[in-house]
């Protein structure tokens, strides 16, 4: 689909803004033994926050399509190519922030195709090739902002998730969007333990699926999407925490039932289904009051902590899906 020309003169990168990848720093830990030993304790455990309860039904949200577009673009700088590449969360690889970069390249990104299967009237397969096939890079390109602990500003590339998942025709019963990430030892070295219970999973409200902000990412910074990032094929879900961007992903299913996802199945006092940026919901252990941007210096990895804005800035555009929400509640 076209994009205005303002758009994508808006979306458009200097050459300048892309550096090359480079790695550096590494820590590590056994996350889920840390997670199971603080969550096991009664102070950890979110007010208000009954999740045995169904969700409330979604609003009947109205899109305005000119601040859908400016959702698009952002005047913020670019985290630099490099520390988008290099600082990641993909426990595929390992749970240290540099153990994706280096160990990534095992994964083998072609062919790659995604069934979609589950409440739709065309279940069948999505070939990524073809699904890239006509797309010029300038219409592909969407600049913005992400949260994963820290935040970054991100160009990527792909495209609107809603336009995909209209082809498979999904009916009334298609409550939810469940999403399946590849989980294959052989290539994937943190699969091998047991940090999370494989394979990955994440879900999305039938809604927040068909917004257009949701995006099927295929590459960033004018470039194909690096292993590390999430190779070939993930979510962008921008006014959320980025646990939700599920990579790799090898399975799209239309359910009725709220799915179970990998975060919130392990550890939900700490990690809601929903996960709209929110600086007034602290998870249990810090406050997310305050976000820490990546520096886009070559001599500081983080700049200073900068007030976190409620759906991360994009409240004009995603506010409407959850009127009548107690968002305290429903994390």
């Amino acid at each position: 689909m076209p994009l205005d020309p303002r758009l994508r003169a808006a979306l458009r990168i200097p050459a300048a803004e892309i550096a090359d990848e480079s790695a550096y720093r590494a820590f590590r830990g056994e996350r889920r033994r840390l997670l199971g030993a603080l969550a096991s304790a009664p102070a950890f455990a979110l007010a208000g926050c009954d999740t045995a309860a169904p969700p409330p039904p979604a609003a009947r949200a109205k899109l305005d399509p000119a601040l859908v577009a400016r959702g698009f673009a952002t005047d913020e700088e670019p985290t630099r190519y490099e520390d988008a590449t290099t600082y990641n969360n993909f426990y595929e690889f390992g749970t240290g922030k540099a153990d994706p970069a280096n160990a990534a390249k095992t994964l083998r990104t072609r062919p790659w195709s995604v069934a979609v299967s589950g409440e739709c009237a065309k279940p069948g397969t999505l070939d990524l090739d073809a699904l890239l096939k006509g797309l010029t890079v300038e219409e592909r390109i969407y600049r913005m902002r992400c949260v994963e602990g820290w935040s970054m500003v991100i160009p990527w590339l792909g495209v609107p998730l809603g336009e995909v998942l209209k082809r498979f025709e999904p009916t009334s019963k298609a409550k939810y969007v469940a999403f399946t990430s590849l989980a294959d030892p052989e290539q994937m070295p943190g699969v091998r333990y047991d940090s999370i219970d494989w394979p990955y999973r994440e879900g999305l409200r039938i809604d927040e699926a068909m917004h257009p902000l949701t995006l099927l990412a295929t590459g960033l910074y004018g470039k194909t999407l690096p292993q590390q990032n999430g190779a070939p094929l993930r979510l962008v879900v921008p006014w959320k925490y980025g646990f939700k961007g599920i990579k790799s992903i090898v399975e799209i299913r239309f359910v009725e039932a709220l799915p179970a996802t990998a975060w919130n199945q392990l550890q939900p006092q700490e990690y809601g289904f929903f996960s709209n940026v929110n600086p007034d919901v602290d998870h249990p252990r810090w406050s997310q009051a305050s976000e820490r941007r990546i520096a886009g210096s070559a001599s500081k990895l983080f700049a200073e902590r900068i007030p976190t804005r409620l759906f991360n800035g994009y409240a004009d555009q995603v506010a409407d899906l959850y009127t009548g929400m107690d968002l305290r509640q429903w994390f």
